[in-house]
């Protein structure tokens, strides 16, 4: 969204991209998206009224659950990432396992769907909208049968499709979305919440769709800041200047998104922090991978966690 967001002309760029992609597709031009297509594939797989997945078997023991609750957490595409990225030992999880424990710390046993699909974020912006409303009629249906009114998501894509894109196709929702920045920042108003200290010099990459797209800055920074004894460093491009973290929806991976990443996790590297924390599984990845290259310099590399994770270290 840096485009629409310094466009002098106010052009509506991400509408423009979406609806452009859209009549590509249907001119017969589909994208050459990258790891050769396979989790647009997976995405158009979990269409299939028909398909059972073993969704749950993540979860551990210590991780409370119900099937009653007055939260869902909707996990999103977490379950496969860690399979699809195995070469960069991936822990995509860890973020799912650390937002249970969070809700848990807070007294709330969230529900889970067993059904639940991809929120169809990555087929939107690839321009394929028939499917991406088939995965969105799907979520929507479940939820309305669980029952649920509030939900909490990890993943800044699924709060994106949840808070702009299904209203935009099916109407108001009856139910509300949250990310989970956003009900830790509220928390931690509200309450006195115990926390242990971590030592860690830390920084944030703001993902662009908890940033520019939801305008979700200060909430993260606020959480960070919470934990005694982090001494956290802004990096020089930060907030709405933010960078990406070089690709978008598993479309592009090419040597321009390497230069990106390398270029952000160099910048994260001269602020002195030893960890560069995000708030979007993706942008973990994309970071994770660029540092994985043999050509990556040691001495610019760093610790890359989640939010979450990050926070359930601090009250566990």
């Amino acid at each position: 969204m840096m485009c629409q967001t310094r466009c002098p002309s106010d052009i509506n760029y991400i509408q423009f991209t979406k609806l452009l992609r859209a009549d590509a597709k249907n001119s017969g031009k589909d994208a050459q998206c990258s790891h050769g297509g396979a989790i647009q594939s997976l995405m158009k797989i979990m269409t299939s009224p028909k398909l059972n997945q073993n969704r749950l078997e993540w979860l551990t023991p210590d991780l409370k659950t119900k099937e009653t609750s007055e939260y869902l957490f909707f996990v999103g595409c977490l379950p496969y990432f860690d399979l699809f990225f195995s070469d960069i030992k991936a822990n995509s999880l860890e973020i799912a396992r650390s937002t249970i424990k969070i809700l848990n710390f807070f007294g709330i046993e969230p529900k889970l769907l067993a059904n639940e699909r991809c929120c169809g974020h990555d087929l939107l912006w690839t321009g394929d909208f028939e499917n991406f409303k088939m995965l969105a009629q799907h979520n929507l249906a479940e939820i309305k049968k669980s029952g649920i009114k509030k939900i909490i998501t990890s993943c800044p894509e699924c709060l994106t499709c949840f808070r702009l894109d299904y209203p935009e196709f099916f109407g108001r929702l009856d139910f509300e979305v949250i990310h989970i920045t956003e009900f830790l920042s509220d928390k931690i108003s509200q309450e006195k919440v115990r926390r242990k200290p971590l030592k860690r010099k830390v920084t944030y990459q703001d993902p662009c769709r908890l940033g520019r797209f939801l305008n979700i800055f200060e909430k993260p920074r606020m959480i960070i800041k919470s934990i005694p004894e982090i001494e956290f460093s802004e990096m020089t491009r930060s907030g709405k200047n933010s960078i990406c973290c070089g690709t978008n929806s598993w479309i592009n991976c090419d040597k321009f998104s390497k230069l990106i990443q390398v270029e952000r996790l160099k910048e994260a590297k001269s602020t002195g922090a030893e960890v560069l924390i995000t708030a979007c599984p993706k942008c973990q990845i994309h970071f994770s991978c660029a540092q994985n290259d043999v050509n990556f310099p040691k001495e610019d590399k760093l610790e890359i966690l989640d939010l979450t994770t990050l926070f359930a270290e601090a009250i566990t």
